[in-house]
This record gives structure tokens, C-alpha cells and sequence, in this order.
């Protein structure tokens, strides 16, 4: 090789080492608005140690700030705002937005569905990885789970439920699919953002809510208004999710990628642990301080009611549009061999101790 050819070759070499360096230590700035509040224990945690980890595990080359819905004002705005590039990465939950994608609720939960372990199967071994991409990519969105409450509490009511016409005219904050089925039996069902439930309970704005269960409920003050706490049937493994703008991916190097996934999965996962941690804790410290508060579970006929329901508008949204159908399909093939397992190992451990250590 000709003494300039070889030099000309050697500059060519270090720039393009300049480059990669450069590259690798770029730093990237992302913003992610969450609809929760600054202070919300469990949820607003998890935000903060996903962009923790990200930062660390990336050196301090991935920098995700988060906005609370304090400070954005749109606590049900996320989806809207992650779409149009107001902010790279939203926290929310996809039943919120079915007005707008109607397909997005059964990402979080569908009522009589799979419990919290048998959903992250679902997520991350069957289809619902690739199904929630057919849901959101057209929208220039990707979306990854972001965290499980686990099996969420049926609600919070002034007074008992002891028969379907207890539900005639009730007003009921309650979300998503389960709000639906509500309706069909005669619930008055609304939506407020989180920071807004007690004040509308306290002013009889609403006769019951659900929320999500002791982690959560307990600071928030319920039971202070209503003392009948049921158990749940409406969201047996509530997820919420993260959200990205696909545009905002792309420009990421593959190893902030697959930092980002990574610490989005593991703050999901933790999570869910932290909200069985607390939910426990919660539970006890409310039964010990407020023996007033009665847990209850709703009538056979109630359940069976809200049953027949679910599967009534889960088979008319299955006609109406074949990407529902998809997804009902999957969820509900995935469930009845998921949950042959869970019968014979979870179920049957808990049946056979429960005299020793139930409630």
C-alpha cells in the first residue's frame, strides 16, 4: 500500500474510532410522564427505580426525568402525550385509553382472567409481547409491562351488597373493562384520576370505588368513609405499563435498548413483590387500628351475574373487530392451560393449609 494511502487509511481508521467513542459516550436525556403523583407509593416507585437502574447500568449515559401527573396535568393525557412526542416514555395503565384504542384494555387486565404469574407468562411466553405491538405500533408506540398490583380488591362501598338489585343506580368509580361490565348491571360507572377519589366518596360524588388494594387503599384514606371492603373479581393481575415513542427508540444505541428493557422488566417485577410486601403489612395494620372495616365477598348470584357479563361483551367485541378477537382468543386458550396448573399447585396448596393459617 503507497505511504499516503496508507495514512489517508489510518486517518479513515480514527476518525471512525473517534466516532464510536463519541457515540458511546453520548448521553441520552428522556422524559416520561406517569399518571400518578408525585408522592403515590408502589406506582410512582417504580418509575423512579426503572430510570434509577437505566442510569446506573448505562453509566450515566441514559437519563430518564419523570414527570407527575402534578406537574403534566394529564394524569389519563399519557397516551396522548408519548404519541405526539410531547415525551419519550409514558407510566399508565392501557385500560384508561379505550376510548381512543379499545383493543389497549385487555393489556391490563379482563375481569375472571389470569391471575399476576399466569399474565407475565402470557406476556413474555406466549402471545401478548407480539399482540400489544399489534396494538400499538400503528400509533408510533411501543409498549412493555410495567409493573402487577397482583389480584386488586373488588372495592370500597358505603353499603352491603346483598343481591343485584343493591347494584341498581349504585355510582361506582370503577375503570376499563370491569366499568363495562358493571354498566350491564345497572352501575352509574365513572373514571377519576387516583389524586380525586377520596374527596368524590367523601362528598357522596360516588357511593363506592375500587381502587387497588391495602398497599394502595390504605393511604389513601377509604376506609374512613366506607367500611365495607370486598373482594375482588374484576382485575385478578393488574398491569400497568411503559410506554415509548417508537421514533425516541430508534435513535438509542442497541446496548441503551436492551438497558432500558432490562430495567424496565426488573421494575416491574419489583413491583409486584413490593405490593404483596405492603398489601400484607397494610392488611394487618388495618384490621389491627380500624376493626370496623369489614371485608366482604360479593353474593354467588352477584358473581355470577358479573360472569355472564363479562363473557357476553367479551364475545360481542370478539365479533365486532378480528384484532380483539385475537387477543380474547389468546388470553383465553393461554388461561385454560395455565390454569390447570395453578389449580393443582397454587389453588390446591392454599386449600389444603388454609384451616391452619387462613383469615
Amino acid at each position: 500500500m503507497p505511504k499516503l494511502t496508507r495514512i489517508r487509511f489510518l486517518i479513515a481508521v480514527l476518525a471512525f474510532t473517534c466516532s464510536i467513542t463519541a457515540m458511546a459516550q453520548e448521553t441520552y436525556r428522556l422524559k416520561l410522564a406517569e399518571t400518578w403523583g408525585p408522592n403515590s407509593p408502589i406506582l410512582g416507585e417504580t418509575t423512579r427505580n426503572m430510570a434509577a437502574m437505566a442510569e446506573k447500568m448505562s453509566a450515566g449515559r441514559l437519563q430518564i426525568r419523570i414527570d407527575s401527573s402534578n406537574k403534566h396535568k394529564a394524569p389519563f393525557g399519557i397516551f396522548e402525550m408519548v404519541k405526539a412526542g410531547q415525551y419519550d416514555m409514558g407510566h399508565t395503565a392501557s385500560y384508561y385509553y379505550k376510548g381512543l384504542i379499545p383493543n389497549a384494555m385487555y393489556f391490563t387486565t379482563v375481569p375472571f382472567g389470569m391471575i399476576a404469574p399466569e399474565q407475565y407468562a402470557w406476556f413474555y411466553y406466549g402471545d401478548g409481547m407480539a399482540l400489544m405491538e399489534k396494538v400499538y405500533r400503528p400509533h408510533g408506540l411501543l409498549s412493555f409491562p410495567g409493573g402487577n398490583t397482583g389480584n386488586q380488591m373488588g372495592g370500597w362501598f358505603r353499603e352491603q351488597i346483598n343481591s343485584l338489585e343493591d347494584l341498581q343506580g349504585l355510582k361506582m368509580r370503577t375503570p376499563g373493562f370491569a366499568g363495562e361490565v358493571m354498566a350491564e348491571l345497572g352501575v352509574a360507572v365513572t373514571n377519576i384520576p387516583p389524586g380525586e377519589l377520596y374527596t368524590a366518596l367523601e362528598r357522596g360524588t360516588i357511593d363506592a370505588l375500587e381502587w387497588v388494594g391495602p398497599a394502595l387503599d390504605f393511604q389513601m384514606g377509604f376506609h374512613q368513609i366506607a367500611e365495607y371492603y370486598y373482594s375482588g373479581w374484576q382485575e385478578p393481575g393488574a398491569e400497568v405499563q411503559f410506554l415509548i415513542n417508537e421514533k425516541t427508540w430508534a435513535k438509542l444505541p442497541e446496548d441503551l435498548q436492551e438497558i432500558l428493557r432490562v430495567s424496565m422488566r426488573t421494575a416491574a417485577y419489583d413491583m409486584y413483590a413490593q405490593s404483596t410486601h405492603l398489601s400484607g403489612e397494610a392488611w394487618a395494620r388495618m384490621k389491627q387500628d380500624y376493626p370496623e372495616v369489614s371485608h366482604e365477598t360479593f353474593p354467588p348470584e352477584v358473581i355470577d351475574a358479573l360472569r355472564t357479563a363479562t363473557r357476553k361483551l367479551l364475545a360481542e367485541a370478539a365479533e365486532e373487530d378480528p384484532l380483539a378477537k385475537e387477543i380474547i382468543s389468546s388470553q383465553a386458550a393461554y388461561l385454560e392451560q395455565v390454569r390447570q396448573w395453578t389449580n393443582i399447585s397454587d389453588r390446591a396448596y392454599l386449600n389444603t393449609v388454609s384451616p391452619e393459617t387462613g383469615d
